[in-house]
């Protein structure tokens, strides 16, 4: 395939969006198990507690200070490298993420330096809200980010206004309940929770196998395996949410995640495995269990699914509808205000499919001009890259099924076996500290490259997204980014490295004044000795 402008933009895109994903799921799932260590310390004033906070605390914030700074960097690219996009859609993509900034950033960004710096200023109460109001801020973050996502995957609440030649917002409020965004929202939280569950838990094994601050070690195993089953739990269920929503409204996507070629009776099989031939329009060597797609997808046993082949040729359908829009709107931006009644009402009556005919623009400048062939070749181009969203979607759900075997695990013995935990099952803790990242990662790819050829799914084709940069201009740019973030990647990963391997930090006043008001307890609830009658004499 030869690089060319798009194709670079969509690399560097990419590159910043999935680099920044590092941060994001440990950001969101450290601020809730961070909040909820703190909550326990002022509960019990165990100062174990208040220990694990400050500590677990340090490694979030390092953590946020990166994604903050990566997540500008991306904003910043709608506007350099996807300037037609932004002028296109940016009255509805602008809005929640103007709110996310004002909302949820500033809250956030506020709180957590009083987090960081209000210790002695704060009652312990305060200081807990403190901390709880920076986990809803990240949270809150990623809430108007994934419904900015989710209307690209599912453009609901927004209509192609003619005479301005952009798409309009004509409902917030279905752009706000959209169902893939709320479906995007619950499920990639739920895999942050994961992710740093995963997180603490193997750092506080490699304690355990160190054999030092084994209390916090073993309290944080405790809190993360308890959190992490729950969120675990609720990964595999709002992932099936996901799959749903896909049915009805990202179908292609859903077909190319299964490598369904051709429309089954209902209930559709799930293929296990199978190695996907996109030329051929086949899977080889599958492996098929009967009825669960259909039940996955459809909730039902008599509703079908259709298959790649029947999509395709329904997309062919929808571009020659498109090129009716597309002749009226050529008319409208003629005629202006003399364009007759009848030519509107045309193209209202096929707005719906504009943008396949604008699927045409890679092959033809007027899309009326486009040949059979042309059409057909469009057509094709709405099947994303079959093999590599089949597997990339198998060892997410593979992952996140392993995550729930190992928090259960950890929560038994936690639970029920005083918290002993075998070496093995340590060293294994400390082995898949990676593997929550790339699950994440793999549900992004799953999710944006299964959107392809669109950037907004049914209205805007990636190809006409994009600025009229230089080739020059991208590869400087890819090359800048990728050396400034190597350089990134290098700071956070040796300050949390240094920040593990240092420890906790050790609140000597409060440790003292803790074990001085235990002691006095216990001799208070120790009955005073009593003298031996002695024999009168």
């Amino acid at each position: 395939m030869e690089i060319g402008l798009v194709e670079l933009s969509r690399m560097q895109f990419a590159l910043t969006a999935m680099y920044h994903f590092l941060f994001v799921p440990l950001t969101l799932g450290l601020s809730i198990l961070v909040a909820i260590m703190e909550t326990v310390y002022v509960m019990t004033n165990r100062p174990i507690w208040r220990q694990m906070t400050k500590f677990w605390g340090t490694l979030f914030g390092i953590n946020f200070v990166l994604g903050v700074a990566t997540g500008i960097t991306m904003e910043f690219q709608f506007g350099m490298n996807w300037s037609y996009y932004s002028h296109y859609v940016g009255d509805i993509f602008g809005a929640p993420l103007a709110i996310e900034g004002l909302m949820a950033f500033f809250l956030e960004a506020t709180f957590v330096g009083l987090f960081f710096f209000g210790w002695d200023k704060l009652s312990k109460v305060q200081h807990m809200v403190v901390a709880w109001l920076v986990a809803i801020g990240s949270n809150f973050s990623a809430l108007w980010i994934l419904i900015a996502n989710g209307w690209m995957q599912n453009p609901v609440g927004a209509e192609f206004n003619p005479d301005t030649m952009r798409m309009e917002m004509t409902s917030f409020f279905d752009v706000l309940f959209n169902e893939v965004a709320q479906a995007k929202f619950v499920h990639t939280v739920s895999a942050g929770y994961v992710t740093a569950s995963v997180f603490v838990l193997g750092v506080s094994a490699l304690y355990l196998i160190q054999n030092k601050h084994k209390d916090l070690a073993r309290r944080s195993i405790a809190v993360a395996s308890a959190f992490g089953l729950a969120a675990a739990l609720s990964v595999v269920v709002l992932g099936d949410e996901s799959g749903y929503s896909a049915s009805h409204t990202q179908k292609m996507k859903l077909a190319a995640i299964e490598a369904m070629w051709e429309t089954h009776d209902a209930p559709a099989p799930f293929t296990a495995i199978g190695f996907p031939d996109q030329e051929a329009r086949e899977t080889h060597y599958a492996v098929e269990i009967p009825w669960a797609m259909g039940l996955i997808g459809t909730r039902s046993l008599t509703q079908e699914i259709p298959g790649i082949n029947d999509l395709v040729a329904e997309s062919e359908v929808k571009i020659r509808d498109g090129l009716i829009a597309y002749d009226a709107l050529m008319t409208i931006r003629e005629q202006r205000e003399a364009t007759p009644s009848e030519v509107r009402e045309t193209f209202e009556a096929h707005s719906d499919n504009l943008g396949y005919a604008l699927l045409l623009k890679q092959y033809v400048d007027d899309p009326r001009d486009a040949t059979d062939a042309q059409i057909k070749m469009a057509a094709d181009d709405t099947v994303p890259g079959v093999a590599p969203l089949f597997w990339a979607f198998r060892i997410m759900v593979a992952l996140g099924f392993s995550f729930i075997a190992v928090m259960a695990y950890f929560f038994y013995r936690a639970s029920f076996r005083q918290m002993q935990f075998p070496r093995w099952s340590l060293y294994a803790a400390v082995a898949i500290i990676p593997t929550p990242w790339i699950a994440a990662e793999l549900g992004w790819f799953v999710a944006e490259f299964g959107r392809q050829p669109w950037t907004v799914d049914g209205v805007l084709p990636t190809a006409l997204s994009a600025s009229h940069l230089s080739i020059a201009d991208l590869l400087i740019t890819l090359a800048g980014f990728l050396i400034f973030y190597s350089v990134l990647f290098v700071i956070e990963v040796s300050l949390m490295v240094k920040y593990i391997r240092k420890g906790p930090f050790q609140d000597v006043e409060e440790t003292d004044a803790w074990q001085e008001r235990h002691e006095s307890r216990l001799r208070s609830e120790t009955p005073a000795p009593t003298l031996a009658a002695t024999p009168a004499e």
